[in-house]
């Protein structure tokens, strides 16, 4: 009787069977994503942010409930991406925003005049009125004699204000230059620039500051600077500017001329500057870098810088003798290279003319000793004549 076999079941296998026949997955609908390797040792000076895709979490089947993702490994250390540093602005001065030069009201110098005459005129008529002008001053001024009614309130009120005119008819009388500047204040305020030329009425009462608006030049004193190499220099720097806002150069900072020499002095320690006779165009690069940075500077506090160029430059004192030896040292050197090249020249050419027309036969012992001699005595010769 044959007997027939039913297949088992895969759910009735042992688990030993099943695990032979195809390996287990220990986790089931996992995604993770790959990091590749160079990515963990950028070595840039600034990298960007690397965008990686976050890991899937998948669900478990059946249960509907969601993985976990896969735990790092022990010693693990995720990568550090390097963020650029804050870069700060260099920071320029400020002034009150509201500090910006206005014109001042004043009024044609005539008017003052005027009001000055009249004034006088006005003490002379009471004076007369009060019979206190003496005989000599009637009779120059055509007056006739008058006893007078004397000095009372009437005439003491008149002399005031007659006086007051006068004074500040007169008093305010100013007389405005071209290239010049009166920069008006009342009880510390400001009250306005004044540009006019000519004869003008300024209310006596304002504070006046003379302000030099033509365009100057400055020469400075010897200031410490650098250059490519960090090795000490003196230079003398020529600056050609003007004011070109009265109200903040005068008001705005305690002495403009004082802060435009700092601004000079402090933008030679950040601008390397060469010597004379170094690369083509460096001391003009060195001026236009001078000539931004103390314009930029200045320009808050009313200054306009037209041109910054050094005017001489040096070796600092305690390196002049030092850096003079060395350059007269890499002179000769170089001199010495020249002469030594057209001495070689020399030897070649004429070793090579007596031998090509056939005038000289030489081995290799004769052409060295030839070569030798002729050597020494060009030398010799050239050392004769001086460089």
């Amino acid at each position: 009787m044959s007997t027939t076999t039913s297949p088992t079941p895969e759910s009735e296998r042992p688990a030993d069977q099943g695990a032979a026949a195809r390996p287990a997955r220990l986790i089931r609908t996992e995604a993770i994503t790959e990091i590749p390797l160079h990515l963990l040792f950028r070595d840039g000076p600034d990298p960007g942010p690397v965008p990686l895709k976050p890991a899937v979490v998948g669900r478990r089947q059946g249960t509907g409930e969601q993985s976990s993702p896969l735990p790092d490994p022990p010693g693990w250390e995720h990568p550090r991406l390097r963020r650029p540093a804050p870069v700060r602005p260099r920071s320029v001065p400020q002034v009150d925003a509201d500090l910006v030069e206005r014109p001042a009201r004043v009024l044609p110098g005539a008017l003052g005049v005027l009001a000055g005459v009249c004034g006088v005129a006005g003490c002379l008529a009471t004076s007369w009125w009060a019979g206190v002008l003496p005989p000599l001053a009637l009779e120059a001024l055509g007056l006739p004699a008058y006893a007078g009614t004397g000095l009372g309130p009437a005439q003491w009120a008149a002399y005031a204000g007659t006086g007051a005119l006068g004074l500040f008819g007169l008093g305010g009388l100013a007389r405005g230059r071209t290239g010049r500047a009166w920069v008006l204040g009342l009880f510390g305020r400001y009250r306005g620039t004044v540009r006019r030329t000519g004869l003008l009425w300024v209310n006596p009462l304002l504070l006046r500051r003379r302000v030099d608006v033509r365009l100057r030049h400055w020469r400075s004193e010897p200031m410490p600077a650098a250059d490519a190499s960090g090795v000490a220099l003196r230079v003398v720097v020529l600056v050609v500017w003007r004011v070109r806002d009265t109200a903040r150069a005068t008001l705005g900072v305690e002495d403009h001329e004082t802060y435009l020499r700092e601004c000079v002095e402090a933008a030679l320690l950040r601008v390397p500057v060469e010597m004379p006779g170094g690369a083509r165009g460096s001391a003009d690069a060195a001026g236009d870098a001078l000539t931004r940075l103390v314009a930029t500077d200045t320009a808050p506090v009313g200054l306009e810088v037209f041109w910054v160029q050094p005017a001489r430059v040096e070796y600092a004192p305690e390196l002049a003798a030092a850096m003079y030896r060395r350059r007269i040292a890499a002179l000769d050197a170089q001199q010495r290279a020249s002469a030594l090249s057209s001495v070689v020249d020399s030897v070649e050419d004429t070793v090579t003319r007596l031998t090509m027309r056939g005038l000289v036969e030489l081995d290799d012992c004769e052409r060295k000793a030839l070569v030798k001699d002729l050597t020494v005595a060009f030398c010799v010769g050239r050392g004769e004549q001086g460089p």
